[in-house]
């Protein structure tokens, strides 16, 4: 398995920008793909986004497509999460998550590796 550390999130106000980083050590990350959930209190987890191994599949849920955009650096073990035009119902913990699968899926249990998550929270 990968360990995965999301970091980038913060207080930012409506219409803002924010990029996340989730970081991979422990193993390679070159064949895993990545996806981005993010869970608000009260709700499920649900899927953000995600990105195949090589970086040319990409899955975004509806609600952030066109402000989200997910990218990923392997020389860098490392993908990110760029946001911007953030609505305040974009408020929650956000987590990476990497599965051996290599393609990218929305379902969570595809995923064998989680991070701890990072805090985004938007002011109206």
């Amino acid at each position: 398995q990968v360990q995965l550390a999301e970091s980038g999130g913060r207080l930012v106000q409506a219409g803002g920008s924010l990029r996340l980083s989730c970081v991979a050590s422990g193993r390679t990350f070159l064949s895993y793909a990545v996806g981005w959930f993010r869970q608000a209190p009260g709700n499920e987890r649900e899927f953000v986004a995600a990105i195949n191994w090589a970086g040319d599949r990409i899955l975004y849920a509806a609600l952030v497509k066109g402000r989200f955009t997910i990218s990923r650096d392997n020389a860098k073990n490392e993908v990110s999460l760029q946001m911007i035009n953030l609505k305040p119902e974009d408020t929650a913990v956000y987590y990476c998550a990497a599965s051996r699968t290599g393609a990218p899926g929305s379902e969570a249990i595809l995923y064998d590796s989680w991070g701890q998550g990072t805090q985004v929270t938007v002011s109206s």
